[in-house]
């Protein structure tokens, strides 16, 4: 079963997330994480984006969403808010809205930000709600998982993140990837299971 992983990043730390809870996806047995990627957005378009990026995940079509068993969704955060990317592309979703065709399928959401208060979780939230009109199960990641009790930058229940400190080497910590991997894992082995029933 395909769990897309839909992302965007501008300078690196969400992708680099992406590829963490897609690590945590691929552990997980009858599930494999498709990456994808959206073009970037401009309030004055002059030259339209290429059809295919440059390097990095395939942009993301309509049927990648309606043919996964579930899907990731992560944004760096613009002022408590996902990117404008990221939004522009959830607009076009209303024919699978009109449809159902995300009904019931497991969902989870993931962040980055340059400053310890720079809206991670309002983000996160924020991303949920087109999930949730939607009518997909969003999934957090529980207490249950220690490293939400030690982390001193990213990672919290509405889904993984990253701190990024400005002008710092994009990395991430080691609690920020074995969230991002256990909410990968999460999300998988719930699909797997609706996948079952």
């Amino acid at each position: 079963m395909d769990i897309l992983v839909l992302y965007y990043s501008r300078h690196g730390a969400t992708r680099l997330l992406a590829e963490a809870i897609a690590n945590g996806i691929d552990a997980v047995d009858g599930a494999q994480a498709r990456l994808r990627t959206v073009p970037p957005v401009a309030p004055v378009v002059t030259t339209a984006a290429p059809p295919v990026p440059m390097a990095g995940a395939p942009y993301v079509e309509l049927p990648d969403l309606e043919a996964c068993g579930g899907i990731a969704l992560g944004s760096p955060t613009r002022f408590g808010n996902m990117a404008a990317p990221l939004k522009h592309f959830f607009d076009s979703t209303s024919g699978l809205w009109l449809s159902g065709a995300l009904a019931g399928k497991p969902a989870a959401v993931f962040t980055s930000t340059s400053s310890m208060h720079g809206g991670q979780e309002a983000t996160l939230l924020s991303m949920m709600l087109p999930l949730l009109h939607h009518g997909m199960l969003v999934l957090g990641i529980p207490y249950t998982e220690p490293d939400l009790y030690g982390t001193s930058s990213g990672g919290t229940p509405y889904g993984a993140s990253h701190l990024g400190r400005h002008g710092a080497p994009v990395a991430l910590t080691d609690e920020e990837r074995r969230l991002a991997v256990a909410l990968g894992a999460r999300l998988a082995r719930t699909a797997v299971a609706l996948g079952r029933a």
